[in-house]
Formats: C-alpha cells, sequence, structure tokens
C-alpha cells in the first residue's frame, strides 16, 4: 500500500522562521521525506538546511543529484538549483528560472506531482507575491493534497492567499497546525488516480524544461497560446497558459512567469527605463546648455539660441521623468515585491 509519502514545502519571504516551526513539529519517524524550497538569492550561502537541522529532531541536509527519496528526512534546495523530482530520486537543475526563481517552489510541486501523484503533499508557507500556486494546482490535479498556511497567519500573505484561491486546498490551517495535520496526513493510503492527459501532457513538458532537458524547445510546440507579452528574462514571447483557471505565461526556452510575479518584474524594468532616460535626457540637456553658451561667447546668436532652446525642451522633459519617478517612489511601487530572505538575514534579526 502507498501512502502520501512526499512532503513538498514551499515558502518565501517569512519562510525562515515558518520552516523552523514546522520541522519542530515533525517526529523523528515521519514515514515520509520532506522536500523544502526557499527562494533565496542565486549568491545565498545556504545555510537553510543547518538551520532546520536544529530546529527539529528529523535529520535536515542540502539535496544531492540522484539521491534517493529516504524517509524521515528533511532535503533542502540550494542556491541557484531548481530542486525537482524523478520517479523517487532527486534532480538538481539548472534550468530556467521560474517567477525569477531559482530553486523555485512551482518546479519542485510540478515535478513531484507527475513523478509520484498521489502520494504528494504539497505545502504552501509564508511568502509574498503568487509563487507556489501553480504547482500546488498540479499537485492536486493528480490526486494529492494540498495544504495551505492560513493567510491571516503568515506573515507575508501573497503566496498563502494565492494558493488558496487558485488550487482549493484540502487544508488551510494556522502554522502551529501543521506539523500535527502533516503527521496525520502521511499515514493515509494514496488512492489510485486517473490524471487527465492534457495536464500530463503540460507538466511534461514543464518538467522537461526545468530540467533544461532541450526536446520540448527543439519539438517547436508551446503549450497554451502566444500573448503578445515578452519575458523579461529573455525577451522572448511569451506563451499564455491557461491551467485549471489559473493564468500563467511560459517562454520559448523556459522562463515562467505568473501574472503577479510577470507585472512586479515590468514594474521593475519601468523603474530602470526611466532612470536610463532621466540620465539620458539630462546629459543632453547639459551638453546643450554648455554648447549654447559656447556659441554666445563667440558672438553666433542664433546657433546659441537653438542649442539653448534644445537645452530647456530637454530640461522640461527630464523634469516630467523626475517627478513621475519620485511619484512612484512615493506609492511604492514595488511593495509586494518578494524581499528574497536569506537564512542568515531572518534568523539574526
Amino acid at each position: 500500500m502507498s501512502t502520501r509519502d512526499v512532503v513538498l514545502v514551499g515558502a518565501s519571504a517569512g519562510g525562515v522562521e515558518a520552516l523552523r516551526t514546522l520541522v519542530a513539529g515533525l517526529p523523528v519517524d515521519l514515514p515520509a521525506t520532506v522536500l523544502v524550497v526557499l527562494h533565496v538569492p542565486p549568491t545565498g550561502a545556504g545555510a537553510l538546511a543547518a538551520i532546520l537541522d536544529r530546529a527539529g529532531p528529523l535529520p535536515a541536509r542540502s539535496a544531492r543529484h540522484g539521491e534517493h527519496l529516504q524517509h524521515g528526512t528533511v532535503l533542502v534546495a540550494t542556491p541557484d538549483r531548481h530542486l525537482l523530482l524523478s520517479g523517487d530520486h532527486v534532480v538538481l537543475s539548472s534550468g530556467p528560472r521560474e517567477n525569477g526563481h531559482r530553486p523555485a517552489v512551482d518546479t519542485l510541486f510540478r515535478s513531484a506531482a507527475r513523478a509520484v501523484g498521489s502520494r504528494a503533499i504539497g505545502v504552501v508557507l509564508s511568502g509574498a507575491l503568487d509563487d507556489g500556486a501553480a504547482g500546488l494546482v498540479a499537485v492536486r490535479a493528480q490526486g494529492g493534497i494540498g495544504v495551505v498556511q492560513d493567510p491571516t497567519d503568515a506573515l507575508y500573505d501573497g503566496m498563502p492567499r494565492a494558493a488558496v484561491e487558485a488550487a482549493g486546498p484540502e487544508h488551510v490551517v494556522p502554522l502551529p497546525e501543521v506539523a500535527p495535520l502533516l503527521v496525520r496526513l502521511v499515514r493515509q493510503e494514496a488512492p489510485p488516480w486517473e490524471s487527465d492527459p492534457d495536464d500530463e501532457r503540460i507538466q511534461e513538458e514543464e518538467t522537461a524544461m526545468a530540467e533544461f532537458d532541450l526536446g520540448p524547445v527543439e519539438s517547436g510546440e508551446h503549450p497554451g497560446e502566444p500573448s503578445g507579452y515578452s519575458c523579461p528574462d529573455c525577451s522572448g514571447v511569451l506563451w499564455r497558459i491557461e491551467d485549471h483557471g489559473l493564468l500563467r505565461f511560459r517562454c520559448r526556452v523556459g522562463h515562467a512567469w505568473s501574472p503577479q510575479s510577470l507585472h512586479e518584474q515590468q514594474s521593475a524594468e519601468l523603474d530602470s527605463a526611466l532612470w536610463v532616460a532621466l540620465r539620458s535626457l539630462e546629459e543632453r540637456a547639459a551638453l546643450a546648455q554648455e554648447m549654447g553658451d559656447r556659441a554666445l561667447e563667440s558672438g553666433h546668436r542664433i546657433t546659441a539660441e537653438r542649442f539653448l532652446d534644445r537645452a530647456l525642451e530637454t530640461g522640461e522633459a527630464a523634469a516630467t521623468i523626475r517627478r513621475l519617478l519620485t511619484s512612484r517612489a512615493l506609492r511604492g511601487p514595488h511593495e509586494g515585491r518578494d524581499p528574497q530572505p536569506t537564512p542568515t538575514d531572518e534568523t539574526s534579526s
């Protein structure tokens, strides 16, 4: 009899303390493997495994490529590598980022849904934006169970709230209740499950992309339809994917975006473009002013007027952009952006 013995946990901002609380409540004889993805910068120190190892009775360590799942163990994703499942063994991949992240919660959930089906339990904890929602949809589509931290209980409620709205999980509970709930769920029988062929095809293609398999790219086939939007990572066309009512985007080479994450990245790129435009305009205004002044000193009045008019016009355009940047700063355009915590930062405060 197969049981629900693969626990997938995803978290981001506010996630270190949530993960510590979770693993502290798990018993040493847990009949399941726990796989953890915390969104961290590519240059992160990878200290999370040591933190979780000290937090509870279960041994926790960084996942190793090719190792088999082992009950009573917490395997943690390493910085700048996706943590995936293929069958009952671990795959570490440097494949395309998802929502700007590698490792990414959604790639783990999606690959595990395809690999172990109804044996999977997907857990979404504190985090900003909507990472994890698409992955939890995939888990539930293959007969797995969804567990989400109550958004009102989370330090950052974006990920839990999006997961609840998109995936309709079976359990939405406060953080202290997550571990006791998992102890009960992992002893349940994993029922046989007939998945939808379209779900299987999409998950197979997207997992292959996360593993850096060039097959889906070279085949010329893409899930979904062209969207008219461009990928922030590579500027390629994004394809619109409707997955159980959830909208997602993926480009030809595999970068994937949820709507919220894509919007936030576009906002960041807009800020960068505005600063470049401001710098260019102010430099142009300054140069035109200097050339006008020199023309006046040389007695070339008509030329001087032409350059001074350009300086005034360009200066006004620069002032308009500066006011726009100031108003965006006052509105806090990136208040929803995930702070990308590192374990050492969050545990030292």
